[in-house]
């Protein structure tokens, strides 16, 4: 089953499941009950971290945090397991690693302490998909194009990119789909 968040992140052939951890967590829930996957393929874009990445590149991932940025800053903490990942790998070797929060951060300085613990890329929805299909046993992954790099203008950058990401996720998509 291929999913969304929807709105403007909606593609013909995926199933929206809402923006943000909660929205996606319930509504995955309730497409898993239905639909009864075999395999949940969550597409989506991403702002990215890193500023030496290219942007507009298509990269999967298996692994995904919940970081929020009080929690860099020393001023929050967590009983919860903040890392998930579905990959056959140790947590010191996990690649791209998503970062999930119902806030999109704008802090380049922040940007950089996500990124010295290895976390690249961040996704409104990837951390709460990955919960969600652990629990239920099923295989998943994310398939994401980055709009953006984290600074004060990333909601710009984002919008001005945003339509060409979105074209070429469709595209790896369909090519990955025949291939």
């Amino acid at each position: 089953m291929i999913c969304c968040a929807g709105k403007i992140e909606s593609f013909s052939f995926a199933k929206s499941i809402g923006i943000g951890l909660i929205e996606s967590a319930m509504n995955l829930t309730q497409l898993i009950f239905y639909e009864k996957p075999s395999e949940i393929v969550f597409v989506g874009t991403c702002g990215c971290y890193d500023d030496s990445k290219p942007l507009l590149e298509i990269f999967e991932s298996q692994s995904a945090a919940n970081i929020e940025l009080s929690f860099l800053q020393q001023d929050s903490y967590t009983p919860l397991d903040n890392c998930i990942s579905l990959e056959n790998v140790s947590h010191e070797t996990l690649s791209n690693i998503v970062n999930s929060s119902n806030y999109i951060t704008t802090n380049s300085s922040l940007a950089q302490k996500l990124t010295k613990l290895g976390i690249l890329y961040e996704n409104m929805e990837f951390f709460s998909v990955l919960q969600v299909a652990k629990h239920y046993e099923i295989p998943a992954l994310g398939i994401f194009c980055s709009t953006n790099h984290i600074h004060k203008e990333s909601q710009k950058e984002f919008f001005s990119n945003h339509k060409k990401a979105m074209q070429n996720l469709e595209d790896y998509i369909r090519t990955r789909k025949n291939g």
